[in-house]
């Protein structure tokens, strides 16, 4: 039996990890430890899981105290972005093994301390990138492999989120940069690591341009400027085009929480504050220019205000092209939209349309098939790797950075330069 401690009691640690553990592996696998922040979190999380009302709870200060006392196997990390830093490192110094949520840590200064750390460790890190289990991100991946694009030359990459999940970043604790590092961090890294498994190279410089268009005082749709407001009290909601879209919520997202009888969930804390408060410091338009070790270029943007969600992806190499476009959370979409397909087109040959088939879960069916993997080890069927490191949380973490430094900076970006540079480190 491995023993586990889970070190934050986010809605996504109760959703990805504990749920699962109780239902499905808990033959081989169980849970010894809860730790977070807050301590009302431990009375919210044994209220879900009756089954957990035994498990010690710690509070964050007593992590090496927890370490001492259970003597995790393991530590999952899911706890909100700008934490995950201290329990990755405190369990490498006594050297336990790290499964972690995206993004591995928020800066690139706490990535490179990560990789010295684990280099010092018998422990390893793993970073749960969910959405390299994506079945058209894996069939895009042995697409590659089978050399059926050649070597690949460019790509662009568009992704959208929609008005309903973008606004949930900037009524929460992510739209300050100090907490999740920017959405370049907390949200593009899922994207910039799909990019560097898919071309299995790093990247080496980054040039980018973004702004906050839509949120913070200045967004044209705030009904009213200069006072600090939450949706489920807020007395101008009704003049508020966001709030007013998506009042309903959505049962099948659990991104965005607007009722006013959440804040007792948290201490001190309400996921509803308003999307045009003064104190957001993030951006929430980007475009970037990547340049990678083996030469590849990719075009990047991500919009965090857009009509649907989904995104747009081309890769072009010397033997032809691929082409898709997902359309994400369907219902939310008002108009009808077509099932995702492959477009593939050979360079001097008839195109074809593949068509991948689709599995049950979230991520587009990703993280069932990371779960698996991670408790119950690797498809035997599959030849190539997907599970990710410490070093692939590092690269997406410093793209990330790179993006929103070169914005700020004005100038080219070069990842080593973050990674290894004492100016930044």
């Amino acid at each position: 039996m491995k023993k586990y401690a889970i070190c934050g009691l986010s809605g996504r640690a109760f959703n990805m990890f504990i749920k699962p553990f109780l239902d499905k592996y808990h033959k081989e696998h169980s849970i010894a430890a809860l730790l977070d922040d807050d301590p009302l979190r431990e009375a919210v999380c044994k209220n879900r899981f009756p089954e957990l009302c035994s498990i010690p709870f710690f509070q964050a200060e007593a992590f090496a105290d927890m370490i001492e006392e259970v003597k995790p196997d393991a530590v999952i990390v899911a706890g909100r972005d700008d934490t995950h830093v201290r329990y990755i490192l405190g369990a490498l110094k006594k050297n336990i093994d790290v499964v972690t949520e995206k993004p591995m840590v928020t800066t690139v200064k706490d990535a490179a301390a990560v990789l010295e750390a684990e280099k010092a460790s018998e422990g390893k890190v793993t970073v749960t990138f969910n959405y390299r289990y994506n079945p058209y991100h894996r069939k895009i991946k042995e697409m590659i492999l089978e050399g059926k694009l050649g070597r690949i030359t460019s790509v662009d990459l568009n992704w959208y989120i929609d008005t309903y999940h973008g606004a949930s970043y900037f009524k929460r604790w992510n739209r300050m940069r100090k907490y999740s590092g920017g959405l370049s961090v907390h949200k593009s890294t899922h994207h910039f690591d799909l990019v560097n498994w898919w071309l299995d190279q790093k990247p080496q410089e980054v040039f980018a341009y973004g702004r906050l268009n839509y949120y913070g005082p200045d967004g044209e749709m705030n009904p009213k400027k200069g006072e600090a407001r939450h949706c489920g009290t807020c007395h101008v909601k009704t003049k508020c085009r966001y709030f007013m879209r998506w009042q309903a919520g959505d049962p099948e997202d659990d991104h965005i929480k607007v009722n006013e009888n959440q804040h007792p969930l948290y201490t001190g804390y309400r996921p509803d504050a308003c999307i045009f408060d003064e104190e957001i410091d993030i951006e929430d338009t980007y475009a970037a220019v990547l340049k990678y070790d083996g030469g590849v270029l990719l075009n990047y943007s991500v919009l965090f205000s857009a009509p649907y969600e989904g995104y747009r992806l081309a890769i072009n190499g010397t033997k032809g092209r691929l082409e898709t476009k997902e359309y994400h959370a369907p219902g939310r979409v008002p108009f009808e939209v077509q099932e995702q397909t492959i477009e593939y087109f050979p360079l001097f040959e008839s195109k074809e349309t593949i068509r991948v088939v689709r599995q049950p879960g979230g991520h587009g069916g990703g993280d069932p098939l990371l779960l698996e993997e991670l408790f119950s080890g690797k498809d035997p069927l599959r030849d190539y790797d997907i599970l990710a490191g410490a070093e692939a949380g590092a690269y997406s973490i410093a793209a990330g950075e790179g993006v929103w430094r070169s914005i700020k900076e004005k100038r080219p970006i070069g990842i080593e330069e973050l990674l290894h540079s004492r100016q930044y480190t």
